[in-house]
């Protein structure tokens, strides 16, 4: 019988290289994930394959070093930037003698901690629970004895058949919790559709500075922080933008690289407040080396929640970085399609009022002739 390894607070992270350009950026940003959850880093075990190994995924060579170095820093859970099947999280423990995380498990961990909303709250559940519906297949061996003893013999079902089917009623009930969940925000919705209020949400890569500039539009007093998922929770407040007009902004959790499908569902109707928005704002870290990558991953999220098609106005942040001015740009047409700012600092936050304006003006205007039209065809 194998039983799994408790883990603790300092982690020794291993990062294989399969050829992927982003390999350098990918694992720096393993290491921003270990601190965002509070663990201490103590080593990096790196090395490159062709492909994952079936049983051990970085081969018995590779274990073998990283057993060395889990002895030699006294690390108490290794963390593979990668997303390791249920035997091969086993097999490693087995080899190694210490708690083995996943990339996956890394990033539920973090949502975890950050979740303050009751919904928030629900959503992480979900996820972690969906999550752990995949290691009780072929899981761990302990969960495949039949039960036994006084009062325990009776339907003869296995720990692993009692667990899946708790597992699965705990899951039915929190999806129709969060139904009833997407079902209000799909009334609120429809009542600012009613009153002709524009509904804009702020979409980014992780840490890109959403949330600051989400307090200095509204005044808020949203957590933010310079680490990854600082937000989990959406929060909506109105913003003035002058001439007696006034839109709905939404804060909304950060993308990441290889954001774990079960997240996306989980968060699905936190992330359809961006799905029916009118026009998003994609927060861009102009300062970060990486923020072309960066604008492709959070594309490839929208495209998924069915979000690719909604206007967007880009928003370079951290333009006091990345030692740029504040400014707008507009496409050939006339609309505003960047605007360079820092939320930090103020600089470059009244071009964005500017363009929050221009579009909740030709909303207005849109609206207005639709009515007309309806009015015409009823005559």
């Amino acid at each position: 019988m194998f039983e799994r390894h408790k883990g603790g607070e300092t982690a020794l992270l291993v990062s294989l290289d399969f050829g992927e350009n982003d390999y350098a950026e990918n694992t720096e940003e393993l290491g921003e994930l270990v601190r965002s959850a509070g663990i201490e880093v103590v080593g990096l075990v790196s090395g490159k394959r062709s492909r994952p190994d079936a049983a051990l995924y970085a081969g018995s060579g590779k274990v073998e070093e990283i057993a060395a170095a889990v002895a030699a820093t006294a690390a108490q859970v290794v963390i593979f930037n990668h997303s390791l099947s249920p035997a091969q999280e086993r097999n490693l423990e087995r080899a190694i003698q210490c708690r083995v995380v996943d990339r996956v498990s890394l990033i539920l961990d973090i949502f975890a901690q950050r979740a303050r909303s009751h919904e928030g709250k629900l959503q992480v559940e979900l996820a972690q629970l969906e999550h752990l519906s995949t290691r009780l297949v072929r899981g761990w061996t302990h969960l495949e004895r039949q039960k036994g003893g006084i009062g325990l013999r009776g339907p003869g079902e296995t720990q692993l058949e009692t667990d899946r089917r708790l597992l699965g009623l705990r899951v039915k009930a929190l999806k129709e919790k969060l139904a009833r969940v997407q079902r209000q925000r799909a009334t609120q919705r429809r009542s600012r559709v009613r009153g002709q209020v524009l509904s804009v949400s702020l979409v980014g890569y992780t840490n890109a500075g959403k949330s600051t500039l989400f307090n200095r539009l509204t005044n808020a007093q949203t957590y933010a922080a310079n680490q990854l998922f600082a937000t989990l929770d959406t929060t909506s407040r109105r913003v003035y933008i002058g001439e007696g007009r006034q839109v709905v902004l939404s804060d909304t959790v950060g993308f990441i690289r290889n954001l774990p499908h079960t997240l996306v569902d989980a968060f699905r109707a936190t992330l359809e407040e961006a799905a029916q928005a009118d026009v998003l704002l994609h927060v861009v870290d102009a300062h970060s080396e990486e923020r072309d990558r960066q604008i492709d991953e959070v594309n490839k999220v929208l495209a998924e929640i069915g979000a690719h098609h909604i206007p967007q106005i880009s928003v370079w942040n951290k333009i006091d970085l990345a030692g740029l001015s504040g400014g707008l740009e507009r496409d050939e047409y006339g609309r505003i399609k960047k605007v360079r700012l820092s939320a930090l600092t103020g600089e470059g936050v009244d071009f964005l009022r500017q363009a929050l304006a221009e579009e909740a003006q030709a909303g207005q205007s849109a609206a207005a002739e639709s009515t007309q039209l309806e009015n015409g065809n009823q005559e």
